[in-house]
């Protein structure tokens, strides 16, 4: 990881063959507190700093914001004051590789109920695999999370420590949880829908299959299966028109981001627009191969591990638009979305891995630097 120059500096526009973080312009978000450098359209503020973030959430009503470490803490901020304290009563989590504490996501009926959905990797019969549990969140001096229960597991659990996906998405309804299960680094699980690695589920909020699946009448975990076919997707969000998008990493190159649509195949490992490591050929996305074809993709890497769709008013021009946490690429990416398609793209070089991005409820756009940089930065419009 290189260090950070000592300002902001650069704005580079991505071609259409894609990007890398070799490609990007010198320069760094650096170790900004409040500051903008005439090529950026927004002011950066560091407001907090963590030792291995993974995900945030704000919460609806508060602006408070939870904050998942790797490493097993959740972390509630307050909007007000700024003050940050750890929640208990966070499951045990398996921390190995890739795996540990993963996504965090309010439920559509928080303002009612207080309940929370979370992400972890737990470990049993055959190895370890994700899973997707909720809680109600209990506020003031000593939050908690109380009467926990698991409502979805990824199937099967195998030996390793990575490519567990785990991101989470309510549709915009509120009627229906989507939860991204990566390949678990076997590949041909993917290809297999008598298992959920490798795919996107759709299922109710409290964990049963959707009705209305594509694969319903198959059963078993099957009947959760929304699409398959995918690697490693890191990045899930639905756009107010309801379309489903997925940011996926590929492998030497190759990384994606998705339309994602009831049914469809995206192909991996059959097809990639990116080469096997140690540079085996795998055969490109192409017309007529069956296999749903990326809306984008990008070789070299970027290393996609979040996507935001941005909703908000600050960035006026940007509304609707898909926002990327590059990992390998040490950028936020933001790509032009109309409804069904992605158009250009541009990279904001920030020198460190972004973990993961978020909107605020003022339409402010927050980041999260990975572990060893760790920074939460809220980005506004440079005026």
């Amino acid at each position: 990881m290189r260090s950070p120059a000592p300002a902001l500096a650069g704005l580079v526009a991505l071609l259409a063959t894609g990007c890398s973080g070799d490609t990007a312009a010198s320069g760094s978000l650096g170790p900004a507190t409040a500051e903008s450098d005439d090529g950026w359209p927004f002011v950066v503020e560091e407001v907090d700093r963590l030792e291995d973030p993974w995900a945030m959430a704000f919460l609806p009503g508060t602006g408070d914001l939870l904050i998942t470490e790797r490493t097993g803490a959740l972390h509630l901020r307050d909007a007000g004051s700024g003050e940050r304290v750890e929640v208990g009563g966070v499951p045990e989590v398996v921390v190995a590789g890739q795996g540990g504490l993963g996504d965090v996501l309010p439920a559509p009926t928080y303002a009612d109920d207080g309940l929370v959905y979370l992400s972890w990797v737990e470990e049993g019969d055959g190895g370890t695999g994700a899973v997707v549990g909720r809680a109600g969140l209990e506020t003031g001096d000593r939050p908690r999370l109380v009467d926990l229960e698991v409502v979805w597991r990824q199937t099967p659990k195998v030996d390793g420590d990575g490519h567990f996906g785990h991101r989470l998405a309510f549709s915009p309804d509120g009627q229906h949880l989507f939860v991204s299960s990566g390949d678990r680094q076997l590949q041909d699980p993917a290809q297999d829908t008598t298992n959920t690695l490798g795919t996107i589920v759709r299922l109710t909020p409290d964990g049963d299959p959707a009705p209305g699946n594509p694969l319903a009448d198959e059963g078993g975990a099957a009947a959760e299966i929304w699409s398959w076919g995918h690697r490693n997707p890191l990045g899930l969000e639905l756009a107010p028109d309801g379309t489903l998008w997925s940011s996926e990493m590929g492998p030497e190159g190759g990384d994606e981001l998705n339309l994602v649509e009831a049914g469809s195949n995206y192909g991996w490992p059959e097809v990639s627009d990116g080469s096997d490591y140690g540079g085996g050929e795998i055969p490109d996305h192409a017309e007529g191969d069956g296999y749903a074809r990326p809306a984008r993709s990008w070789t070299p890497s970027i290393s996609p591990g979040s996507l935001m769709i941005y909703r908000g008013d600050l960035f006026e021009d940007w509304q609707g638009d898909a926002f990327l946490g590059a990992l390998s690429g040490e950028a936020l990416v933001r790509v032009d979305l109309d409804r069904e398609t992605a158009g250009d793209a541009e990279v904001f070089d920030t020198g460190e891995r972004i973990r993961a991005v978020e909107e605020g409820p003022d339409g402010s756009i927050w980041l999260l630097e990975d572990a060893g940089a760790g920074r939460l930065l809220r980005l506004t419009p440079a005026e």
